[in-house]
């Protein structure tokens, strides 16, 4: 049964407020005027030539009287080129402005009304990637039309486009009818605490979105705190990104409202809490909440204040938690003592964790080593990622030895060893749970498993 809004807001000691329509009529905001779009009105027509992309968006760019932006019509050519050689499903339109190898006109929020035209009637295209472009919130308005006209769309990316709270509301409301969007990606838009309360909101009322992605938002504590209180109930999202919002006081409430969540939930599959401030107390809840939660698959806890006697919970967590397959713990400071109470426990208990990651964690030698002998014993850990710390040469040796037995594979670590004037050091290789979560290379597998192993090992969706 799904919580009230207002008992939503009372848990979060705030009010986020809007009708549920979007968009009716005109929309306001500071600086733009809205009207309604003749073209926005429900189009009963049947479906265009699928293989007229192109020609459809020259067409109507001159019916508009806007300027064609050449990167969107070179991207649209290669689309239909591609379905010219046959029938395609399920194509990702990836229109990404920091695209090195063409140059690129950044897509503009009028830019993005004139595409929004073009795909509402292309039921080959289900995915949209406008990352790193400047829609802003006159674009988030026309993506806001976009999810309730376009029937097919399962994946949008639209992070780091300036997009404020505003159109973060506009996008929310929109996904409270609609029931096909499995993957919202905002990562890096200022929708701020106003903006997270209304997505909070639309997730009491939306059941298909699986994945949801708002880190680097601005988000609030209260919006945090709302997100932790819909979790209770909702039972579709299965990934949660919650990365830096910005938190006042040292109280950690949100994160001991996480734990709670954790607790109830039975269907998150993926959670991320990089720089949230966490540190041993909150992280005490998060761990209380393994002993009983059955579907967390991959925790994110990077970039915290957790320190060695935030392992002692961890550890013992660990001995009878039998779901949990990747944990990021990446620049936290749990040191020696910290590794040597994981390495007890992946030793004698725990065998269901298949990735680690300590990266820059202050750890030396002694517990370096330590969780190198684990792997001896422990053949469910396949991935661990240690580059940062403090390497001596029995560290060296160890993680040498690990690798040229094969027992740690080349591509599930981020280091490399190397002989100088005899003795064994240790490289640093470009592998890791995430490293393409903000950018992609230009060359080579930008999905490739050995950058991207946390996504790879806990699959939600085809997209990062």
């Amino acid at each position: 049964m799904a919580m009230s809004r207002g008992s939503l807001h009372q848990e979060a000691e705030g009010s986020a407020t809007g009708d549920r329509e979007v968009c009716a009529g005109v929309f306001h905001f500071p600086g733009h005027y809205f009207p309604q779009l003749p073209g926005l009105a429900h189009n009963k027509e049947a479906p265009e030539s699928i293989a007229a992309l192109q020609e459809g968006y020259c067409k109507l760019c001159s019916e508009k009287s806007q300027k064609i932006n050449p990167f969107i019509l070179h991207v649209l050519q290669k689309v239909d080129e591609e379905i010219k050689k046959g029938p395609k499903e399920g194509i990702t339109l990836n229109i990404a402005g920091n695209n090195r190898l063409v140059p690129v006109q950044r897509v503009t929020g009028e830019d993005f009304y004139i595409l929004s035209k073009i795909l509402k009637n292309h039921p080959c295209i289900n995915g949209l990637d406008v990352r790193y472009n400047l829609i802003n919130d006159v674009g988030a308005y026309y993506a806001a039309k976009l999810l309730q006209k376009q029937l097919y769309l399962i994946y949008l990316n639209l992070m780091f486009n300036d997009i404020g709270p505003k159109g973060g509301e506009l996008l929310a409301k929109a996904l409270h009818e609609n029931a096909t969007l499995k993957y919202l990606r905002m990562t890096g838009n200022k929708i701020e605490n106003e903006g997270g309360m209304f997505f909070a909101a639309m997730l009491q009322m939306n059941s298909s979105l699986e994945k949801l992605d708002l880190g680097d938002c601005d988000l609030g504590m209260q919006s945090v705190i709302a997100f932790a209180t819909v979790l209770n109930q909702n039972q579709a999202i299965k990934a949660m990104n919650l990365n830096r919002p910005i938190l006042y006081g040292e109280q950690e409430e949100s994160t001991v409202h996480l734990g709670r969540m954790l607790k109830e939930n039975h269907c998150l599959v993926e959670l991320h809490v990089c720089k949230h401030g966490i540190k041993n107390y909150g992280f005490h809840h998060l761990c209380d909440a393994l002993y009983r939660n059955s579907s967390l698959r991959y925790l994110d806890v990077s970039c915290n204040k957790i320190t060695r006697d935030g392992m002692v919970y961890l550890a013992d967590a660990l001995k009878t938690n039998a779901t949990l397959q990747v944990i990021d713990l990446s620049f936290n400071r749990i040191e020696n003592a910290g590794a040597k109470y994981l390495s007890q426990s992946l030793t004698s208990h725990n065998r269901s964790l298949k990735a680690l990651s300590i990266v820059s964690n202050n750890i030396g030698g002694e517990g370096l080593v330590a969780l190198s002998q684990s792997m001896k014993t422990n053949f469910a850990v396949s991935h661990l990622y240690i580059w940062g710390n403090k390497f001596d040469e029995a560290t060296c040796v160890a993680y040498s030895d690990l690798i040229q037995k094969g027992r740690l594979k080349p591509e599930n670590t981020d280091v490399e060893p190397c002989v100088v004037d005899g003795h064994v050091y240790l490289a640093e290789v470009s592998n890791g749970l995430k490293k393409h979560y903000y950018w992609t290379p230009t060359y080579g597998d930008a999905y490739g498993h050995s950058s991207n192993a946390g996504f790879a090992l806990v699959s939600v969706g085809q997209n990062l």
